[in-house]
């Protein structure tokens, strides 16, 4: 089955983003190399000076990938809110990647925020996909202000370290089993992405993870390798992890004994 988001289907379960690549070409050879269909911007690098920002956004229109604005850097409602306006009307796109800073040190959503600003976004007709921590009662919350994405970090942006909570992202995609979530920072090897998708995620996104490695190329390739491995793995139906040992050969009717 296909990745939908808003009734849009995507082939690639791998979103990736915009900044800190050494270069535009290799940018655009990255996500080539990844695969993905989907790239985030921000509205403040598009922004930070007319003549640069329609470089930039040229740049995307020729990778041919849809493009999901982000609200980066904002540490308020009205601040995230009036960045989605802009967004909106600079990228034709309803779609807006929603973030509300309320931690300096870790970026951690302000997760009070964030449902206010989904809240007013989706009433207005946008199709919000919440950057949220993996905490239910906030995620419900989110889904009633009229998100149907969830965007649950993994650990704090540009980490790398992973999943720092493996049993509360679990739990997430059991409690909600039909809302697409999409794990969304803290991605640093491509062998963290296969484990958010051996948890049943439906996509990752990551920035850092490729755009600061020494070959942003090959290690986006990685990552779409690894992104199709754990989503097979677990329509695969892993085995459940066992307290006690249990022999792969049967014992039973073994020839020799010892005595």
């Amino acid at each position: 089955m296909s990745l939908s988001f808003y009734d849009v289907e995507l082939g690639s379960r791998l979103l990736l983003g915009t900044s800190l690549y050494p270069s535009p070409q290799i940018m655009l050879d990255a996500i080539a190399a990844s695969g993905c269909e989907v790239v985030t911007v921000s509205l403040r690098r598009e922004s930070s000076s007319e003549k640069s920002g329609q470089a930039f956004w040229s740049l995307i229109q020729s990778a041919n990938v849809r493009v999901l604005p982000n609200t980066a850097g904002c540490r308020g409602v009205k601040e995230a809110v009036n960045t989605a306006y802009m967004a909106r009307e600079l990228f034709g796109t309803p779609w807006i990647k929603l973030e509300v800073i309320g931690d300096d040190d870790t970026l951690q959503p302000d997760v009070f925020g964030l449902v206010e600003a989904a809240r007013i976004l989706a009433d207005d007709g946008f199709e919000v996909f919440p950057y949220t921590t993996d905490d239910l009662v906030v995620a419900d919350r989110l889904l009633n202000a009229g998100c149907r994405v969830l965007m649950p970090w993994g650990a704090p942006i540009g980490s790398g370290r992973g999943l720092n909570n493996p049993y509360a992202l679990s739990s997430m995609r059991a409690h909600f089993p039909d809302v697409p979530l999409v794990v969304d920072a803290g991605i640093g090897l491509p062998s963290h992405a296969a484990a958010a998708m051996e948890l049943g995620y439906d996509a990752v996104l990551l920035n850092t993870a490729v755009a600061r490695a020494g070959d942003p190329v090959a290690m986006a390739r990685a990552f779409s390798l690894a992104v199709d491995a754990g989503r097979a793995a677990w329509q695969a139906d892993p085995m459940m992890p066992r307290d006690m040992a249990a022999p792969s050969t049967p014992v039973l009717g073994t020839p020799f004994r010892d005595l």
